[in-house]
Formats: C-alpha cells, structure tokens, sequence
C-alpha cells in the first residue's frame, strides 16, 4: 500500500501549505511510470512514480525541468518534490487540465524552441546522466559531437541491445555504421544547444492557451535531434515547423542526419518494448549506410 500521507507531507514542505491529501486517483496517462493524482478539494498534484529504485530518474528529471524553466523559453510543468518510500520513488508535478494542441500552440511552441535552443553550453552533454525512457542516457561531456553521438548515444544502445537478444541482426551493420558517424556528420558543425531530449507529441500539450513540455531527457546537443523526434512519430502540424525555421532556419543535410538522430530513438524503443522495432532500426542503418556507399 503507497504512503500517499508521506508523500503529502513532503508537498506540505516543499510548498510551506499544509496539504493533506483526501482523494488519491490513478490518472489515465501512457508512459513507463504509474500516475496518480492527489486532492484535498482545493490543490490537487499530479505524481508519477515507479519502483524504489529510480529515484535517481525522477531527480534527474526534476532538475532537467528546472533547467528548462530558468530559460524562460518553452512553458514546463515545474516539480514540486521528489522523494521515495519503502513502496516507490515519485516526482511530483501541479495537476493541471490539460487540452491537446492547437495549430495556434504550435505556432507559440514552434517559436519558443528556437528560443530554447538558443540557450548554448561549452560542450556536449549535461552535468549528470538521465533516462530516456527508463533507459540509462550517457551525458558524459564532449567537445566534438559526432563522438558525442556515436559514443554516448548510438553505441551505447547497441551495445544494451546486444545485451538484449539483438546482436546478430544488428551489431555488425550496427557498428559499421557507428564508424560511419563522424563521415555522415563531417562539415556539420552544431553548437551544443540545450534539448528537450524526448520530444514527442505525448510530451507536448496545452494549457491556458499556451504549449507545455513534460517529460524531458535535458542535455546539450544538435538542436536538430529534437526536430527530428518531433517528426519520428508524427503529432506536430505544419504550423510548428514553419515557425520553428521562421526563428532558426535548418541547414542543408538535415533530412540525412534525422534518420541518423531518430535511429537514437528507434533503439531505445527496441530495447524498452521488444522486437517490434527491429526491422525499422535495420531499414534505417541500410539507408544511412547507403548514403555513404557502404
């Protein structure tokens, strides 16, 4: 049984009111976490939590949210706490009614992620590692991103995937392909721009008339990473991305390197959901390793 007056009273702490929940109720969102909605008829919470032992993920999470928000950018939803009990480890977000999006957000939310695209670091990577997913994301610092990419992001799912039943189908035009990166990448040069990380449709929504972002994977890399997800799974309208290079226009190749940058991300649901994902992530090395005559 969840120790919801626990974690009620952590909110009471981190807010300075005191808050004791009376309505504890699961909300109906898809994701890795579970989700439960607390209420004392006048402040309700939103809490997404998972086992004990991710603490560590919802952390990371919560401080990526902040970093977001310090941007003054894109609308987040800001944590309130995070914690664990001998049951869970939760993150806590205000409940807010939620609406999908409208072409005019898109336009706002188009225009607000050049903005925090803008907001550049010295190197590529965070100060600490997160999840994509539930997946362990390496953010170890590096000043060259093709190494970045290949090392941190492509290789690393590889190898989990291996680890995972996939190597025979996957690992030798995996890793040439790997070998490939800094040559698919070559006369690329991005600057390490602060992402969103994980930005699909189910992490955009709306509210009070304005986008809102959830659930970030935060870390400083190519700003087209985050437009190439946003087309992986479709759920942006024209309006988005008229904006977005109304703000920042995209450099030539960038239809080449999505299929690259969205390769990250077709992995990763290989290794969280199963072999579903197998033949799009063997369609997608082939066609990268064409381009290069391999």
């Amino acid at each position: 049984m969840v120790s919801w007056g626990e974690i009620a009273q952590q909110i009471s702490q981190a807010t300075g009111k005191p808050f004791v929940a009376r309505v504890a109720r699961t909300a109906q969102v898809s994701g890795l976490n579970d989700t439960t909605i607390l209420s004392d008829g006048a402040r309700s919470y939103f809490v997404k939590h998972n086992d004990p032992g991710l603490l560590e993920m919802f952390r990371a999470e919560a401080l990526g949210l902040m970093q977001i928000a310090n941007t003054h950018t894109v609308p987040i939803g800001q944590p309130v706490c995070s914690g664990a009990t001998d049951e869970i480890s939760y993150l806590v977000l205000p409940y807010l009614d939620l609406s999908h999006r409208a072409p005019s957000h898109d336009r706002k939310l188009g225009h607000a992620l050049a903005a925090l695209h803008a907001c550049h670091f010295s190197s590529f990577g965070w100060h600490r590692d997160n999840t994509i997913g539930t997946t362990a994301q390496i953010n170890t610092p590096h000043a060259d991103w093709a190494v970045f990419f290949r090392d941190r992001r492509i290789v690393f799912q590889l190898d989990l995937a291996c680890k995972n039943g996939y190597g025979d189908p996957l690992q030798e035009p995996g890793h040439r392909l790997a070998e490939a990166i800094p040559a698919l990448l070559e006369g690329h040069k991005p600057m390490p721009s602060l992402l969103h990380g994980d930005l699909w449709s189910g992490n955009c929504l709306a509210y009070d008339d304005r986008p809102i972002l959830f659930d970030p994977a935060v870390y400083y890399g190519d700003r087209e990473t985050d437009l190439a997800m946003t087309e992986l799974f479709g759920g942006f309208s024209p309006a988005f991305y008229a904006a977005y290079k109304e703000a920042a226009p995209l450099e030539s190749g960038y239809s080449m390197r999505k299929t690259l940058y969205n390769l990250y991300h077709v992995l990763n649901h290989l290794n969280l959901a199963g072999r579903g994902y197998l033949g799009q992530a063997q369609r997608m090395m082939a066609q990268l390793l064409a381009e290069i005559g391999h």
